[in-house]
């Protein structure tokens, strides 16, 4: 039986992560409510801002950045995007 989450981006019953993404009581907090479509969808918008934007995650202000960008993300708040990007036609 898959666990379902109330999603805080998407407002909605969806399935959860099968854990914590990462320790502490941020990854419990998005295991707990976020669904597994939002951080799925999270990593993909990451890996954009972070190869788009040239970013080194060596340095400790691209982390805090990257932090803030997702709890907006799965906040479902304006965030930040991938300048240049187009998304390909369906």
């Amino acid at each position: 039986m898959t666990r379902t989450v109330f999603c805080k981006r998407y407002q909605q019953e969806l399935e959860g992560l099968m854990a914590p993404p990462y320790p502490g009581p941020k990854g419990q907090d998005i295991y707990e409510n976020v669904s597994k479509k939002a951080w799925e969808e999270w990593q993909a918008q990451q890996t954009m801002l972070i190869n788009e934007k040239q970013l080194s995650l060596i340095d400790p202000d691209t982390r805090k950045y990257l932090q803030q960008e997702m709890d907006k993300f799965l906040s479902g708040q304006e965030h930040d995007k991938a300048e240049g990007y187009v998304p390909p036609e369906k």
